[in-house]
C-alpha cells in the first residue's frame, strides 16, 4: 500500500504537469487534472482540511468543464480562446469567492473539527473562481492564482503537507509564466 507522502508525491506531480499543460492551452491539462484532484480528495481528508477536500471534489466537475470548454466551448464551438473579463466580470467572480469563504467558513468552523477552517474556506471558494475562470480561458485567472498561490504555500507549511507546500511554490512560478503566455496569445487574437 502507497503511503500519504506517495500519494501526495504522485499527485504534486500530476499537478505541476497538469499546470504546465494549461500554461500552453494544451486540452490535455485537464484529464491529467482530473487525475489529480481524485488523489487530493484523499489526502485532504486525511490532512482533516476539508474545505479543501470539498474543493478537490467539485473540481472533479470543473475538470470535464474545462475540458469540454477548451474543445467545444465558446461560440463556433471549437474550443475557447484566451479573453479578458470586464471590470464587472471580476467584481461579480470575486463577490462570489467571498460569498463562498463567509458561508464555508462559518460552517466548517461551527459544524466540524476543521484544520484553519477561515483560512481554507477562503482559499477555497476564491480557487473556485480561479478555476472557472480558467474553464473560461480568462486571462486574469493568473493573476488571482499567484495571489492564491502564495496564501496556499503558508497554509500547507502550517499543516505540515511539505511536498504540496513545493507544488504551490512551483504553481506560483507557472501562474507568473501562464499570464505573461496568455497575456501574448490574447494579444495576437485581439
Amino acid at each position: 500500500m502507497l503511503s500519504m507522502t506517495w500519494i501526495e508525491l504522485i499527485a504534486a506531480s500530476l499537478g505541476a504537469l497538469s499546470v504546465y499543460l494549461m500554461t500552453q492551452q494544451k486540452p490535455a491539462a485537464w484529464p491529467i487534472g482530473l487525475l489529480m484532484v481524485l488523489l487530493y480528495i484523499w489526502i485532504f481528508y486525511d490532512a482533516r482540511l476539508y474545505s479543501e477536500m470539498l474543493l478537490q471534489i467539485i473540481y472533479v466537475v470543473l475538470q470535464i468543464y474545462g475540458w469540454w470548454q477548451w474543445l467545444r466551448g465558446g461560440e463556433q464551438h471549437q474550443g475557447r480562446a484566451v479573453s479578458r473579463l470586464n471590470s464587472l466580470g471580476i467584481s461579480q467572480g470575486l463577490l462570489v469567492g467571498a460569498s463562498i469563504t463567509l458561508a464555508l467558513g462559518f460552517a466548517m468552523s461551527q459544524y466540524t473539527d476543521a484544520n484553519l477552517p477561515w483560512l481554507d474556506a477562503a482559499l477555497t471558494g476564491f480557487s473556485l473562481v480561479a478555476q472557472y475562470w480558467m474553464a473560461q480561458k480568462r486571462l486574469q485567472c493568473w493573476l488571482l492564482w499567484i495571489v492564491l498561490d502564495i496564501i496556499y504555500v503558508g497554509m500547507f507549511i502550517t499543516a505540515e503537507l511539505y511536498l504540496t507546500a513545493i507544488l504551490y511554490v512551483a504553481f506560483t512560478a507557472l501562474a507568473v509564466y501562464g499570464w505573461l503566455e496568455w497575456r501574448t496569445s490574447e494579444a495576437q487574437t485581439t
